[in-house]
């Protein structure tokens, strides 16, 4: 039996029109957005957050489980996966190597960065993406990170969108989907205040699992970005330095 609209006659489709989408939500200010953004673009969400033995590694699966709560997500996965902590040479990763302050002038590579991270992270999110048919997969990389972190490039995301098409099946079609690849930290904040997105319940700090340190790079970074837009970030910081350019 068909259905019909009884204000029209018109027959109604049973079929639903919602797309589905991977986020990598590690719990941090980025990838919230990028949840929050991948929500008003129409998708119903897929949260996978990975534990690679991070220090915060508790206190990010701890927002990352309650963003996706909010967010109503249709299924959270962990995935825990301790390769990278034994590969090693990121301060995140590993305990005899230290966390360094911000230096936001810098040029080089950060000690934080951890080898070929994204790929890692990537290459788990399409093979969820793909089991649960999927269309596309969010990651919150912004153009900040470009200096930093070689695996936060536009080149890197066109690259590993090729691999996607090759190596799964014919009929599958997974867009890798970096919306703030082009954008600021600070344009990622003036965005999520627009969306609501719950800030008080992400974590970006290195260190600490609370309060934040106010001092490493993903502190700095995201404190100077809420005093850009004039909004007082809400999470609890042991040092809240001032991170605004003066003449």
């Amino acid at each position: 039996m068909t259905n019909t609209d009884p204000a029209t006659d018109d027959p109604v489709s049973n079929e639903t029109d919602e797309k589905r989408a991977v986020v990598l939500l590690s719990g941090g200010m980025d990838s919230a957005t990028a949840a929050y953004e991948a929500r008003r673009r129409g998708y119903e969400i897929y949260a996978l957050h990975t534990s690679y033995g991070q220090r915060t590694e508790d206190r990010e699966l701890e927002c990352a489980r309650r963003l996706a709560e909010e967010l109503e997500a249709s299924d959270f996965l962990r995935i825990e996966t301790g390769h990278l902590s034994k590969i090693g040479a990121s301060s995140l990763t590993d305990e005899e190597l230290a966390v360094e302050d911000a230096d936001m002038d810098a040029d080089e590579i950060p000690s934080s960065y951890v080898p070929f991270r994204n790929a890692n992270l990537l290459a788990m999110a399409v093979s969820y993406a793909e089991a649960n048919d999927c269309e596309a997969v969010f990651i919150g990389a912004h153009s900040e990170d470009f200096s930093g972190y070689p695996d936060c490039r536009p080149a890197f995301f066109d690259a590993f969108e090729q691999v996607v098409d090759v190596g799964t099946k014919p009929e599958t079609d997974i867009a890798i989907e970096a919306p703030f690849v082009e954008q600021s930290k600070t344009d990622i904040a003036t965005l999520g205040v627009d969306l609501e997105v719950p800030y008080e319940h992400t974590w970006s700090c290195y260190r600490e699992n609370e309060p934040a340190c106010g001092t490493c790079d993903a502190c700095a970074y995201r404190l100077q970005a809420f005093q850009r837009i004039g909004v007082r970030d809400p999470i609890e910081y042991d040092e809240r330095p001032s991170y605004l350019e003066t003449e």
